[in-house]
């Protein structure tokens, strides 16, 4: 057996009790071990009293087996479920604002848009805001391209949230 480490991307969604201190508890876990937390995203679930949060980590398989680990003896952790290595429906949310656009920025943009089936969803004399829901691969793709072509940018990115697919389909 191999002493090799591979470093990756990791996903973890668990079921939590929706009680206030919950998300401070499980971030401080991360925190405290020097875990590195990559994403968080939470919100309730069909019960109301059930939150259900999507991590996103990068780490070595023992770092990352420690961390599941940890959050199953948590009291308040209902279900730990390792996405890493599922297939998984996956989206993040990007809006990006771009200012001080010309009108031949605004045409690109919305040809952009068009590319990426992403939305304008506000348009002012010399800005446009798009809203694009997708992997965080492509958003990443985004800012990239939306970096180089535009001077004057402001991004806001939400964490990805995910569920097992039903069928066998990519990330």
């Amino acid at each position: 057996m191999s002493n090799e480490t591979t470093i990756r991307k990791r996903w973890i969604s668990l079921y939590v009790e929706n009680q206030v201190g919950v998300l401070s508890k499980i971030s401080g876990l991360f925190s405290g071990k020097s875990y590195n937390l990559d994403s968080l995203t939470v919100g309730t679930t069909e019960d109301p009293s059930v939150s259900r949060m999507t991590i996103a980590t990068v780490s070595d398989d023992e770092t990352f087996e420690q961390i599941k680990k940890q959050l199953n003896r948590m009291v308040e952790v209902i279900k730990v479920i390792d996405f890493t290595d599922i297939f998984v429906r996956m989206k993040e949310i990007l809006y990006v604002k771009v200012k001080k656009c010309t009108k031949e920025d605004k045409v690109s943009l919305f040809q952009i848009a068009d590319t990426f089936k992403a939305r304008v969803i506000d348009y002012g004399k010399d800005s446009l805001l798009l809203e694009f829901v997708q992997t965080g691969a492509k958003n990443d793709a985004v800012i990239k391209l939306m970096k180089e072509e535009y001077k004057t940018i402001e991004v806001v990115r939400g964490g990805s949230v995910g569920i097992e697919s039903i069928s066998v389909m990519e990330r």
